[in-house]
Formats: C-alpha cells, structure tokens, sequence
C-alpha cells in the first residue's frame, strides 16, 4: 500500500504533458535545459514529482513575459533543491522580474509612441529618426545603425 502512495506522487512524461497542456516533447526540452527533473524506473522510463507542474507552471509564466529561459534556470537554481516551489517562492522569482518586464514596457511604450516618425526611414543614422539618432548625433560615425536600444527623450 506505502508502495502504490509513492507512485501515484510520480507522474509519466505523457500525465505531465497532458496536465500542464504542453507537448511530451517540451518536458523534454525542459528536462534538457536542467529545468525540470526527472527519476528513471527500473524499466527505465522517466518519472516525474508531481511538483515538476508547479515549475512547469512557473516557466510558462515566465516565458510568456519574455523571460529568456537561460533567466528562468538562473532564478529556479536560487530554490532549494528538490522540493515544490511555494508561494513565496514565486513571489521572490516575481519580483526579481518585475522590474525587466515594466522596463521593456516602457522601452515598448516609447517605440510605439515614436514608431510612425521613423517608417520608412531605414537606416536610423539620418537627422530626422527621432528614435535612435535625434539630431543625427552618429552621423559623424559613418552610415548604418549604431544603437540597438530605445532611449529616452
């Protein structure tokens, strides 16, 4: 009986998959990238703690905000190893993005306010892109563009 307990808290890559709506191939994935972690039974075939949903949870969240999954590792790296992460752990991870995810948001903000000033402009060097080079301040530099962030005005 103590046996069957243990394995109903182990879940097959296809449950995970299914429970989390994602293809078997992306838990894969996940599992490649250290994210995620699995056990292997003795007919070899992997088994996942059901906590793996929470973070799987975490990681779709965090994607969707554009979070680069190289971060997403860094961030669940600082938990404590092999437990479910809890509320305040996601507060903490939140957190540590909040100010990336409101920054492009202004940067976002400002390139659409300032976006139809510069269509059809093409090579951002020219004295008129009011995004990259007001007063053409990198034309002395040569032609091409040079900056590769948004600044502000």
């Amino acid at each position: 009986m103590a046996e069957k307990g243990v394995l109903q808290r182990y879940l097959s890559v296809g449950e995970v998959a299914s429970r989390c709506g994602i293809a078997v191939s992306a838990v894969h994935f996940y599992e490649r990238k250290g994210l995620i972690s699995s056990i292997r039974t003795d007919g070899n075939q992997r088994r996942f703690h059901r906590g793996v949903l929470r973070k799987l949870a975490i990681i779709k969240v965090a994607q969707k905000t554009g979070i680069p999954l190289s971060e997403i590792g860094a961030a669940l790296d600082k938990l404590p190893p092999n437990t479910v992460p809890t509320i305040k752990d996601w507060e903490k991870l939140s957190s540590q993005w909040r100010d990336d995810l409101n920054e492009r948001i202004e940067q976002l903000t400002r390139l659409r306010d300032q976006l139809g000033k510069c269509i059809g402009c093409g090579c951002l060097s020219i004295s008129a892109c009011p995004l990259y080079n007001p007063g053409d301040t990198l034309g002395a530099d040569g032609p091409g563009a040079r900056l590769l962030e948004l600044k502000e005005e």
